[in-house]
């Protein structure tokens, strides 16, 4: 009886079933046979939505692009790994939503989503003398005939996603003026956050794990970002726009342009590459082309990311 406890416990981890880490999304719109080794992507804009938040906008331009393996898949003209969204992924069920809308309204071409979950085991498959690995499963894609705009939606689970407390506010079904106001000042604070000696804008991010902020503080970039004249504006509150979502996210953004434009050119008086692209990063981060925002059972308002 040992002897089998033994055995079952390390045949264990070959027989568990693999842990997803990542889904992944690709999507192309094109004109051509898939059939052939090349097909051609057709000009537009594709705007990306997870759970009715847009999460990237993304202009795709006119070229060849391969058909690849016996599959016949298109190489994207978007690419989506959903990990990569960080917060605004639901541990659970999610909604990603493509919306494309062609240059050329009149223009028939096909449109394409391809999709895989990534996991943490490594299949291998053997065809004569060839062996492939691969570690993606669950793979599918869907192709439709348009003219015109767009839309394409999957759900997919998240199990891999971080459980964040505003996932589990009550929905926001409508602004108050009183709200409105609040997220104005909001908006006005953040901007303001960007002075010497910074303190609070560390302290908004703090907790982000793509940033080093014990490393952004040694080499002092904002200090140097902001001696080479780097300037954060905060829009008026008329240019101020806000969209619910059917969820606890209200999206907060500006008329026509990035709610925190940043001048690429003071950039460049920026002394050293390293130093340049730290502060680059960092501001792009601390300052995004619009804020997502929840409101918590207190009434308090607070950024979801």
């Amino acid at each position: 009886m040992n002897k089998f406890v033994v055995l079952a416990a390390a045949l264990w981890p070959a027989l568990s079933p693999a842990a997803v880490l990542n889904v992944e999304y690709q999507f192309t719109p094109f004109v051509g046979d898939v059939a052939q080794p090349e097909v051609e992507s057709v000009p537009g804009k594709a705007r990306v939505f997870l759970n009715n938040v847009p999460v990237a906008e993304q202009e795709i331009g006119k070229r060849s692009l391969p058909v690849l393996f016996s599959q016949r898949e298109v190489a994207p003209a978007v690419w989506v790994p959903v990990q990569s969204l960080g917060g605004a992924v639901r541990k659970g069920k999610n909604t990603i939503r493509i919306e494309f809308e062609p240059s050329d309204p009149k223009l028939a071409y096909q449109a394409r989503l391809q999709w895989a979950s990534v996991t943490d085991q490594v299949t291998r498959q053997s065809s004569g003398n060839t062996t492939s690995a691969t570690n993606q499963a669950d793979q599918g894609l869907e192709t439709k005939k348009s003219q015109g705009k767009i839309v394409l939606e999957k759900q997919f689970v998240a199990d891999f996603a971080a459980d964040r407390p505003w996932h589990h506010y009550p929905p926001v079904t409508a602004l108050t003026d009183d709200d409105r106001q609040k997220l104005v000042g909001l908006v006005t604070e953040r901007a303001a956050a960007f002075k010497p000696n910074f303190d609070k804008l560390y302290k908004l991010l703090d907790g982000r794990p793509e940033l080093q902020l014990g490393e952004i503080r040694k080499a002092k970039c904002l200090d140097k970002a902001h001696a080479a004249g780097v300037r954060i504006t905060a829009p008026a509150a008329a240019d101020i726009e806000f969209a619910t979502t059917g969820s606890a996210a209200v999206v907060v953004s500006r008329k026509n342009e990035p709610l925190y434009p940043l001048d690429p050119n003071s950039f460049t008086r920026i002394k050293g590459d390293n130093l340049r692209l730290c502060a680059g990063m960092t501001l792009s981060i601390a300052y995004p082309a619009q804020l997502v925002v929840a409101k918590s059972p207190a009434g308090s308002w607070e950024i979801a990311f």
